[in-house]
């Protein structure tokens, strides 16, 4: 079976730097015991990618905090997880917006030909992990897309729950709820 773990956005910016908040950097030790468990071939990333020019973009203007700028130590991957991403060579996918663009050429290079199901983790649940889940239901419409609600949270736990319930209500697996 190919199966295949997206660790989303788990970037210091979203753990303890410009949109960190608490109970965030409790996810770290869970998403790198899968990330080392899927091991080499099997793990991707991906990271919230912004430039300087993030205030004058359309999602800059609606949220206007500076976060993942490219180069920077919040667009670095966080703790234990960023450990066990470089151990298993995990090709990383830098994204724009919300949802990875699977036209992309760069995307599209390390996307997997085929999946059986592909887990996600990360954050922040209701923004990129919902985002991103779409994304892939489309691109791999007959895969079992799962989400471990252990390994993803929101800055909002009532925004987190119903989000849940969306996944579901999209045919997404959610486990350990």
């Amino acid at each position: 079976m190919n199966r295949y773990l997206f660790v989303i956005d788990y970037q210091k910016d979203f753990v303890d730097g410009a949109l960190g908040f608490p109970g965030a950097e409790k996810l770290d030790e869970g998403i790198a015991a899968k990330v080392r468990a899927y091991g080499k071939g099997h793990v991707l990333f991906t990271r919230d990618t912004h430039f300087e020019n993030y205030l004058n973009t359309r999602e800059g203007k609606n949220l206007p905090v500076v976060h993942c700028i490219q180069g920077t130590p919040g667009w670095a991957c966080y703790g234990e997880t960023a450990r066990a991403l470089a151990e298993v060579e995990a090709p990383a996918i830098d994204k724009l917006v919300f949802g990875m663009d699977i036209t992309d050429p760069a995307t599209a290079a390390v996307l997997p030909e085929q999946a059986d199901e592909i887990e996600l983790v990360g954050l922040v649940s209701n923004i990129c992990v919902v985002s991103n889940a779409v994304v892939l239901q489309s691109k791999y419409p007959e895969a079992t897309i799962v989400v471990d609600a252990a390994c993803t949270a929101s800055f909002d736990k009532d925004l987190n729950e119903k989000v849940l319930d969306v996944l579901q209500g999209l045919q997404v697996k959610v486990i350990n709820r």
